[in-house]
């Protein structure tokens, strides 16, 4: 893993508490920063924001009765974050786990209340900026990936870079949820 992208993430950090203590901060900036990972050979991205740390692969403990793409649970300086194996959420097939493989800890807020979860990845790809105007609704068409969990896609170097709504995918409510293909209502 770059230690350059470690270093944007703790920078990225460092600002998030910044721009909370920060009421003056103009909102009309439209440009974000996002950090791109490999899964099963597509790009996906998330807002470095929402990025608590990453971590080289580890084997979670088991959790007994728990859906297939949750590896288990990592004892986080104390709390305690379940793992989701993005390439078996996604349905992607090839679950080799080797160097590249890492553990994303994502943040978010849900129910007021902030929620951690580990994500399994093939690799993290880089830290760009992107100006969320341009970034362009999913296709309801010919897509394996559930649409709930789609929050549209971007053109990054030519290439389509799939933004994941987080929202969904994290939600504790939809983890037991299987994937059906449905183009189901979005949350």
């Amino acid at each position: 893993m770059s230690s350059e992208i470690i270093q944007v993430i703790q920078e990225q950090s460092s600002l998030r508490q910044a721009e909370s203590s920060d009421a003056g901060l103009a909102e009309s900036e439209a440009e974000s920063q996002y950090l791109s990972f490999e899964v099963g050979n597509e790009i996906f991205a998330v807002s470095i924001l929402k990025v608590q740390e990453i971590r080289a692969w580890e084997h979670p403990t088991f959790l007994p009765n728990s859906p297939e793409y949750i590896n288990g649970v990592l004892n986080l300086r104390g709390t305690i974050v379940p793992v989701m194996d993005l390439r078996k959420r996604f349905k992607f097939g090839s679950y080799l786990y080797d160097a590249t493989t890492v553990i994303i800890i994502l943040k978010n807020k849900i129910a007021n209340k902030d929620r951690l979860m580990g994500c399994v990845v093939d690799g993290v790809s880089d830290v760009f900026s992107y100006d969320e105007n341009d970034i362009s609704d999913a296709p309801d068409y010919a897509s394996n990936l559930d649409a709930r969990f789609i929050a549209g896609i971007m053109s990054v170097h030519k290439q389509a870079v799939t933004l994941l709504n987080l929202n969904n995918l994290l939600n504790l409510e939809m983890i037991d949820h299987p994937f059906s293909g449905d183009k189901l209502r979005h949350g």
